[in-house]
């Protein structure tokens, strides 16, 4: 363990700041490699700034393969930088990477892709909808917010040490779980609130009287099935299909289009 400790503050908020890069130069041979190293590389340099071989290999280290959560990733590389710092033994340093980068990867998924960042699109499509500038004022706040929360985690990483590995190998499952129940009940109301088919034909009865398919029959029977089917129609194809995003945009406008022209929606 090292008698004194080398990096400052700024230090660690900086290597908060640089994990902006870990995409830099990703590749797939060692993904997301090239910017992990670039962003640690400062606080390696001061840590073995008097030891050129230790350099060499945390840096040959820290080139190894890795993908993770990008908005998350300060965390790890504060607690492993906090971990070089210490002099703790490589192979724990190696060990704890390669553990952590999977389940934060999850967490992260979980939280921004599939609950926060489709919250926080519902609520500014809601506004911009209306004409309402505060709509994409609202989701460009988010996005600046969850950039500057990369120095929260990377200090909250370097401060646990390996107290967190602990902790996060403990409630990943649970955290991960949770926030994915909350992001698949946001999208199922989004679903409902945002998907709008309506069909138009009317079936015409006894005295002259119309009865609208969608309101008499649709409506009364299963609200929202038709935005439900199509919605799962499309991840169907995306999923198990493979058919790509652009693709079943583009089809769904071609569709929606034929289907005004002919008035059946």
């Amino acid at each position: 363990m090292s008698a004194s400790k080398k990096l400052t503050k700024k230090d660690i908020t900086m290597l908060g700041l640089r994990s902006s890069f870990l995409q830099a130069s990703f590749n797939y041979e060692r993904m997301q490699a090239g910017g992990w190293l670039l962003a640690q590389l400062p606080a390696l340099e001061k840590i073995y700034a008097d030891d050129p071989e230790g350099l060499s290999t945390a840096m040959t280290d820290n080139l190894e393969f890795i993908n993770t959560h990008p908005n998350l990733v300060g965390f790890l590389m504060g607690l492993l930088i906090s971990l070089e710092e210490n002099g703790e033994d490589r192979s724990l340093i190696k060990g704890l990477k390669l553990a952590l980068f999977g389940p934060i990867a999850g967490i992260g998924d979980a939280i921004f892709w599939f609950t926060f960042l489709p919250i926080i699109a519902g609520v500014s499509c809601s506004f911009a909808s209306q004409g309402l500038i505060i709509g994409p004022i609202i989701f460009v706040g988010a996005y600046l917010a969850i950039w500057v929360l990369r120095i929260v985690w990377t200090h909250m990483g370097y401060r646990l040490g390996t107290k967190s590995f602990e902790m996060l190998q403990e409630n990943s499952d649970i955290i991960a779980n949770s926030a994915t129940i909350l992001g698949i009940t946001v999208i199922g109301a989004l679903i409902a609130s945002y998907v709008k088919i309506n069909l138009l034909p009317v079936i015409s009865v006894a005295g002259g009287i119309e009865v609208s398919i969608q309101t008499a029959f649709l409506d009364t029977i299963f609200p929202k099935i038709l935005p439900l089917g199509y919605t799962l129609l499309m991840f169907y194809l995306l999923k198990k299909k493979q058919v790509s995003p652009v693709i079943l945009i583009i089809g769904t406008i071609v569709l929606a289009i034929a289907c005004s022209f002919i008035g059946l929606l």
